[in-house]
């Protein structure tokens, strides 16, 4: 499969104590956490590019320009979007909504590029 624009992926979870913004550290309330919807939005991104990358390569977010607009309570299930919008080379970028059972909780932009895994790794364990 060839890397265009117009690929979708999807990324779907239930909101858990865990996932709440008392739990990771990034708010008092027990809410869907802002750095759990950014997850879940970049797993709908790498989901976009399943099947599409050969051995060997893989993304890595870069940039991610995110809006959280609605709170999300423990028990509802989350589900983010994403469009790949423009290949640009090595980067990819995404148009990203997130939603909850009663509407939309965010949206974002985001940026990957493609890596080789191997190389990769080695330069950041290089980093030791």
């Amino acid at each position: 499969m060839e890397l265009h624009p117009g690929l979708e992926g999807r990324a779907e979870t239930s909101v858990e104590l865990a996932d709440t913004a008392l739990e990771v550290g990034s708010g008092s309330l027990r809410v869907y956490a802002t750095p759990c919807m950014a997850a879940l939005m970049e797993g709908a991104a790498c989901a976009c590019l399943e099947g599409a990358l050969p051995e060997g390569q893989t993304s890595v977010g870069t940039a991610l320009d995110l809006k959280h607009i609605a709170a999300t309570p423990v028990g509802m299930d989350v589900r983010a979007v994403a469009k790949l919008t423009a290949v640009d080379g090595k980067k990819l970028t995404f148009e990203i909504e997130a939603f909850d059972e009663a509407g939309q909780i965010g949206s974002a932009v985001h940026e990957r590029f493609l890596v080789n895994e191997e190389r990769f790794l080695q330069k950041a364990y290089d980093k030791l």
